[in-house]
């Protein structure tokens, strides 16, 4: 009975990385349930069996992401004193997973730029999207309230628009290095663009210290 679990669980791995490589080449409207099959020698209903659309595979993608997320960030707890700085090491770390992890980079490559989000795929996979998305706004929005809480921020200062702004942001500037599309390296674009946020919200005292 084990060996058909681990039989069936490398089986369904398999179905995910090959429709990984395909929706990176592809993109998701042209790649289909054969093609997803042919490339492991599978048969379309045996993929039927394990995803009954593409939206679940695109749904079972982004849990696997997660949990990869999850274990990858689990240093960036944030410590009693935080600094600024704590939240662009965390934007470089993302960038050096995308630079260094093949399998990270088809992944957001494909959910920004080769993914088309109608309202029917929106629907059914929002939740892991959010998800994804909460990881990181978690421990933004935490360093942030950290840091108006030790007066290098504003006190009138909404901490939770500046995380959002700084996601959106970050979001931009993936898409942009993805597309090829920066004129400057992304680590620089990164850092400059997130001091010139966190510049503008710092209180007076933390700006003369700098």
């Amino acid at each position: 009975m084990r060996r058909k679990k681990e039989d069936a669980e490398q089986t369904r791995k398999a179905i995910l990385a090959s429709a990984m490589d395909i929706f990176y080449e592809k993109g998701y409207s042209k790649t289909t349930f054969d093609e997803i099959a042919k490339r492991i020698n599978l048969t379309k209903g045996a993929v039927y069996w394990y995803f009954r659309n593409k939206p679940d595979i695109v749904a079972a993608l982004i849990n696997e992401y997660i949990s990869g997320h999850l274990q990858s960030l689990k240093n960036f707890q944030p410590e009693e004193i935080v600094e600024f700085s704590d939240i662009i090491d965390m934007a470089l770390h993302n960038n050096r997973q995308i630079k260094e992890n093949t399998q990270i980079y088809k992944y957001l490559f494909f959910i920004t730029c080769q993914m088309e989000w109608s309202e029917a795929i929106i629907n059914k996979i929002q939740p892991s999207i959010e998800e994804t998305k909460q990881i990181t706004r978690s421990l933004f929005s935490e360093i942030l309230q950290k840091l108006q809480k030790s007066h290098k921020i504003r006190p009138e200062v909404d901490v939770n628009m500046i995380c959002e702004i700084l996601m959106c942001m970050y979001g931009g500037m993936m898409e942009a290095y993805f597309t090829k599309r920066l004129n400057h390296d992304f680590d620089d674009v990164v850092k400059n663009g997130f001091n010139l946020i966190f510049n503008s919200i710092k209180t007076e005292d933390v700006k003369d210290e700098n």
